[in-house]
């Protein structure tokens, strides 16, 4: 089997054809706003409520509504999983990856600048931030994961001469619930598409926080000949009657969740409760949390570890569950470091994300704003905490939370270890000869293993510092960010208490929507029941 090749990334420089049509694309959807509805088997289903979606970055700027769903609509749409599960998986398995291949072509071509202005004004990314998302990530997604389930397929037991043994990779016994996030359109798209493209049928819910891109993702798969019923959309400003009422369904067969550990804790516990009103155990999928690292040893490239923790803290305004939020600095490099993180950090730039100029833009929301802002007010309260970069917060046009680098005189410092979700970034500086017991911080201070980075240039450090911290990371990088998962070349996702660690991006997470059942054909019979050690 010969993999897909990955979607190449386009630099939307001045000039390109593809910033003018990004451009023209972002004028068309702010002079149209729209108006979405749930799906339900292929219907767009209006409840006569109406939540404004807007512009994080110009918040008085409104992109349309939205129609929540609820406890009723949840029940239609399993109704309508149920029902469109019949053919789906009955459909040959080559068919159902046409669906997704033509997606991907879809996205690469008409579809391309529409998700991604989506993704830009709904969830303020830059150009960039929405190109590495939007378009390449979710494409791999689409290709590679049909290369994989060709691979899956491919898996076959022995045979012999007497006889004929095959697994029949079928769906899961009901429906899979996705629950995707805010930060990653790619994501949204792939915790439905994984299952689906496995012959399950799904209801997913969207992030009430990224309802506008979820719409267009749902016209791509329409588009590609996605059968009614098969991925069933359900926005909500609510999100738990909807939780509710798919996990109390005895059909419920997995889940795919990315979002907060709580979150997630509380699926855990539901499905937990309700496991002898299943028909089967639920397969339970889960990307959480993070409170990623980056430990620098005293060899460290300075120039490169700098580049590393502002693209990992502060590239789509740190709301990536791989940013960097922590990082350890030895004192011998210390005053380098801090002073070229200061000057860089003090140069970005923040604003719409329209102007292609701007580095960042704004966080997603109230909510977030006041979040983050509080582990702010926390530092700037709390002895042995001292801002090296970073202006006061703003929210009179927009959610801005200026990129902040904050030392810390106590590793174990809120900042340290707790999740922020935001463009701050706490630094901790270590005695060069403390290796051993920094280390054992880094793996040992925080609950989540999701990602982290190493910079060091001996080789024989380099393995001492991976051997260390082999537990605390999922995805592990040497001499780069902690963040930039590409799919088929980093499967991503962590353990501990960020995930289940199924890594997207690979076989191992589409073989959890998959459940086998070994056939034997027998080509001559046995006639007796007798055996030939019974013989007199």
């Amino acid at each position: 089997m010969t993999l897909p090749q990955n979607q190449p990334v386009r630099s939307f420089a001045p000039g390109t054809p593809e910033r003018a049509s990004l451009m023209a694309e972002i004028d068309l959807q702010r002079a149209n706003p729209r108006r979405v509805l749930p799906v339900i088997n292929g219907r767009k289903i209006d409840t006569g409520t109406g939540t404004e979606m807007r512009e994080p970055h110009a918040h008085a700027r409104s992109l349309g509504s939205y129609a929540s769903a609820g406890a009723p609509e949840a029940e239609a749409a399993i109704n309508a999983a149920m029902a469109a599960r019949h053919d789906w998986a009955r459909m040959p398995a080559a068919s159902r990856r046409n669906v997704f291949l033509r997606a991907a072509e879809l996205l690469a071509g008409p579809f391309n600048a529409r998700l991604l202005a989506a993704t830009m004004l709904q969830q303020s990314k830059t150009a960039y931030q929405a190109e590495i998302d939007a378009s390449c990530e979710l494409i791999d997604f689409l290709r590679f994961n049909v290369a994989f389930s060709e691979e899956i397929e491919a898996m076959q037991p022995l045979s012999s001469a007497a006889e004929l043994n095959r697994l029949d990779h079928r769906p899961l016994d009901g429906f899979v619930f996705a629950a995707s996030p805010f930060n990653f359109t790619a994501i949204a798209g792939n915790l439905s598409l994984a299952p689906a493209l496995m012959g399950n049928t799904v209801v997913w819910k969207p992030s009430e926080r990224a309802v506008y891109s979820a719409a267009f993702l749902m016209d791509l798969f329409e588009a590609a000949g996605l059968p009614p019923g098969v991925i069933n959309m359900l926005p909500a400003e609510n999100p738990a009657p909807i939780g509710e009422a798919v996990l109390a369904s005895p059909h419920l067969a997995g889940v795919h969740f990315t979002g907060s550990t709580a979150a997630f804790d509380r699926i855990w516990r539901a499905t937990g409760a309700n496991v002898s009103n299943y028909r089967s155990y639920p397969r339970l999928v889960g990307e959480t949390g993070g409170k990623d690292f980056v430990f620098a040893h005293a060899s460290a490239n300075v120039d490169a570890l700098v580049t590393a923790l502002v693209r990992g803290a502060f590239d789509y305004q740190g709301q990536k569950c791989s940013a960097a939020s922590r990082a350890y600095i030895p004192l011998s490099l210390w005053k380098p470091v801090t002073e070229r993180l200061a000057d860089t950090v003090s140069s970005l730039t923040m604003g719409d994300v329209s102007d292609f100029r701007n580095f960042m833009g704004a966080v997603i929301d109230q909510r977030a704003y006041q979040q983050i802002s509080g582990f702010l007010d926390y530092a700037a309260t709390a002895p042995g905490h001292r801002k090296l970069a970073g202006d006061s917060p703003s929210d009179n046009q927009g959610w801005f939370i200026p990129p902040t680098v904050i030392a810390c005189d106590d590793p174990r410092s809120r900042l340290m270890t707790d999740e922020i979700f935001g463009p701050v970034l706490g630094l901790y500086a270590y005695p060069d000869g403390k290796l051993a017991e920094t280390l054992a911080l880094v793996d040992q201070s925080t609950p989540y293993a999701l990602t982290g980075a190493i910079f060091a240039q001996d080789q024989a450090v380099i393995d001492q510092l991976s051997l260390a911290l082999r537990d605390a990371a999922g995805n592990f990088y040497i001499n780069d960010k902690p963040t930039g998962a590409v799919v088929g070349r980093q499967p991503f996702g962590g353990g501990r208490r960020s995930g289940t660690n199924d890594k997207a991006g690979s076989p191992f997470n589409l073989l959890r929507w998959s459940s086998p059942r070994t056939v034997k054909e027998t080509f001559v019979a046995p006639v007796s029941h007798l055996y030939p050690h019974m013989a007199g």
